[in-house]
């Protein structure tokens, strides 16, 4: 099994550590530690491994599961690659939406065969037939990212379906990984409630700001939960202690108020990019979450070039549109704190005006 060097963490691992501001960042900005209560009781393994019962039980009831339908994670990465595991072979096939995170094609593309069916600018959005035309006897699973990383397309409902549609009439699965889904103003229904060829994963980390507890979670059919569980044990073993403990606090009692205060940021971020995007004469497609996928300033020959323009002019780290497959574009993350996104925009506007001279 060989897999492909995930060329966004690579990116990251080279600028972020020592640049000012962070702008392609992919989540909304972190909640304080002291918002919560911290003190799990003993330190130990989450016994069963899967996550506490109960708990699964009150997870997998908002996509109308039971609980041996739904396995705690750390975070969505994992769940994913869970999934991929306990469903694809070296003779299978999967068919993958793109551009997406690179972790979703990667990782079957490690293990079997993939179809790419790709999204085109600039609306981004997905042609269900080419999807249809991309199956084959031997597909395992379809592969959405809804909202969409990197371009903030959220496909509607009707796609949606139509992609379950095809999943079920070809006896295969479809994996949404859904973890911008609750920073849309109206969130549609989670992929694994449409039935039981549907995925669901997400975690705590895009919609809550609670990238740290490093908690997230698989849902569907429960005998690719069992598999996934038996994977499980040559991974993490268990989701984090203090994971699941914060958890249960954000998806309690704190959650209403944690959703409305993300959402209510990203939408005044949204709104400020929108308009510096307008005043640099670029173009996005007006995205759901905390990410954009903007053209690349005219003077700049690909979103490499700028991008690295960018981090070692002005020390602002953004995301290359070539690590998704599309050089004219960069992606630019925009649930950071508003002070640090103010910043940064002013330091990109200065790269930008700069070449224009």
């Amino acid at each position: 099994m060989q897999i492909t060097p995930f060329g966004l963490e690579r990116w990251f691992d080279e600028y972020e550590h020592e640049a000012d501001i962070m702008l392609a960042e992919s989540g909304i900005r972190s909640l304080p530690a002291d918002r919560f209560d911290t003190d799990p009781g003993n330190v130990g393994y989450v016994i069963p491994t899967d996550g506490d019962p109960a708990f699964r039980e009150s997870v997998a009831s908002r996509y109308g599961r039971e609980s041996d339908e739904i396995a705690f994670t750390v975070g969505t990465q994992e769940a994913n690659f869970l999934a991929f595991l306990s469903l694809l072979e070296e003779d299978s096939h999967a068919v993958v939406v793109t551009p997406t995170y690179q972790a979703l094609h990667a990782v079957p593309e490690a293990i079997g065969d993939v179809t790419r069916v790709s999204l085109e600018p600039p609306t981004w959005e997905l042609d269900v037939n080419a999807v249809a035309e991309a199956i084959r006897p031997e597909t395992e699973i379809i592969v959405l990212n809804n909202p969409n990383n990197p371009t903030g397309r959220y496909h509607a409902q009707e796609t949606v379906q139509a992609l379950y549609d095809l999943a079920e009439d070809n006896d295969a699965y479809l994996l949404c990984d859904e973890v911008y889904r609750l920073l849309a103003d109206d969130p549609l229904p989670p992929v694994a409630s449409l039935g039981p060829h549907g995925l669901s994963t997400t975690s705590l980390t895009k919609a809550y700001g609670l990238a740290g507890t490093r908690f997230g979670w698989l849902v569907g059919d429960s005998d690719v939960i069992e598999d996934a569980c038996v994977w499980k044990d040559y991974t993490t073993i268990s989701p984090s202690i203090f994971g699941q403990h914060i958890a249960k606090q954000a998806l309690g009692e704190q959650e209403a108020a944690i959703l409305e205060e993300n959402r209510d940021l990203a939408a005044d971020h949204r709104e400020r990019v929108r308009t510096f995007v307008a005043d640099h004469d670029l173009e996005w497609y007006d995205p759901v979450g905390v990410n954009g996928f903007v053209t690349v300033p005219d003077g700049f020959e690909n979103g490499t070039e700028f991008c690295r323009t960018v981090v070692e002019e002005e020390s602002v780290v953004l995301a290359p549109g070539d690590l998704f497959g599309f050089s004219g574009y960069f992606r630019i993350g925009f649930g950071l704190p508003t002070d640090e996104l103010k910043d940064g925009l002013e330091r990109v506007g200065r790269v930008i005006e700069n070449a224009r001279k």
